[in-house]
């Protein structure tokens, strides 16, 4: 006798229609501060947005450090930010977040 393949029991109905999704804090929209705002702008973005900025600002500049390339060497404008010359990549979300309200 051959078996046959039983039915898949249907998904919930709560599944299939999702509540909407709450706003996440990553996603809200911060205005930069004025040493900031040289790097990304002053228009308000999101944290993701900024960092990306920021990263986009030293790669085009060209302050990762050339033998560990964690380390990002400050600018001027980033000196402003940093509070340092030198500052890891790990870090560097935590002086960022001190320019964002």
């Amino acid at each position: 006798m051959a078996k046959t393949p039983a039915a898949k029991p249907a998904k919930a109905a709560s599944a299939a229609v999702k509540a909407p999704r709450k706003s996440d804090a990553l996603q809200k929209p911060l205005t930069p501060s004025a040493e900031l705002a040289v790097i990304v702008g002053a228009d308000p973005l999101s944290r993701g947005q900024v960092v990306a900025k920021v990263w986009e600002y030293i790669k085009k500049h060209g302050l990762q450090d050339a033998t560990d390339r964690r380390q990002i060497n400050a600018d001027a404008a980033l000196k402003k930010i940093f509070g340092k010359d030198s500052c890891s990549m790990f870090e560097m979300n935590k002086h960022i977040a001190g320019h964002l309200r």
